[in-house]
């Protein structure tokens, strides 16, 4: 089982997981190798590869820095998994667009799975295919999004360590689904208010070969959570709700033998190395 967070460059964790206080600059160049020496911190989510790809040398240049059983969650571009670009500034001409890249076969292969797999080799934990919350009937709907996601997935390199993370409770049906187990692919349980409490999510899929667990986002809205929780030193937000169901998944998917790899954010209850910290001491009392 591998736990970690999503990224590692937050000068909130000094004397969490860094022996000072360092710059964001300072620990996204090197924090990793201090990082990944953290009894508790086995993985790490590669948040940044959503925004650009990272070519296979950063990869590489990762794996170098951490023990042989740590691992990598690392996340599509968003250009594959975002068919219409939000209104937001940052998309400049294309904000929204529809997005001609969504589901490409080649971006998918060129800029995120081959990078990856040469770069981390066996460090790479898990491949997350984060679909951002979008309007149904812009990718067709459930049963037009199932479509489009088979397509994708069956044309793509067999025994990849593969998962699905939606952000639309409307698209989390039977279509979805029964995708995800045609083709032996994981369905990310996520902790994130656009999306089934994470027990009923594992309720619908049950133990799989690989379970994907992201504890995310307990408030309604991103930005608030940032400026509530800033700088990430301490737990603001308790959610023992969501650490007791995680804990659950744990055990079952344990008994199954499954390999589970678990990230959890700063915006899921203000510090997630603390937060990983209480999930450690409670999965080991019950």
């Amino acid at each position: 089982m591998w736990v970690g967070t999503s990224s590692w460059s937050f000068p909130g964790w000094a004397g969490i997981v860094y022996d000072r206080k360092y710059s964001d600059y300072k620990l996204a160049k090197s924090g990793l190798r201090a990082y990944s020496q953290h009894p508790l911190l086995r993985a790490v989510g590669v948040d940044r590869g959503f925004y650009a790809p990272i070519p296979m040398q950063e990869h590489r240049a990762y794996a170098e820095q951490v023990p042989e059983d740590f691992r990598f969650l690392v996340k599509a571009p968003e250009r594959l998994t975002t068919a219409r670009f939000s209104r937001h500034a940052r998309y400049g001409s294309l904000a929204g667009e529809v997005n001609p890249e969504f589901l490409s076969l080649e971006l998918a292969v060129e800029e995120w799975i081959q990078p990856a797999v040469e770069g981390l080799g066996r460090k790479l934990g898990c491949l997350l295919l984060q679909f951002p919350p979008t309007s149904p009937h812009v990718v067709g709907g459930p049963s037009g999004f199932a479509m489009s996601l088979h397509r994708l997935i069956e044309q793509l390199p067999p025994g990849l360590p593969l998962a699905v993370e939606i952000r639309n409770r409307e698209l989390f049906g039977q279509a979805y689904l029964q995708v995800l187990e045609r083709l032996g692919v994981s369905h990310s349980l996520v902790v994130h208010p656009s999306m089934p409490p994470i027990a009923q999510q594992f309720a619908a899929v049950g133990a799989q070969p690989l379970t994907v667990i992201r504890w995310m986002l307990g408030m309604a809205d991103y930005e608030s959570a940032v400026r509530r929780y800033e700088p990430f030193s301490r737990l603001v937000d308790e959610d023992l709700s969501s650490r007791s169901a995680i804990i659950e998944i744990w055990r079952r998917s344990l008994e199954q033998k499954s390999q589970i790899v678990t990230v959890v954010n700063n915006k899921a209850e203000g510090c997630s190395p603390l937060s990983i910290e209480r999930l450690a001491r409670e999965f080991w009392e019950a």
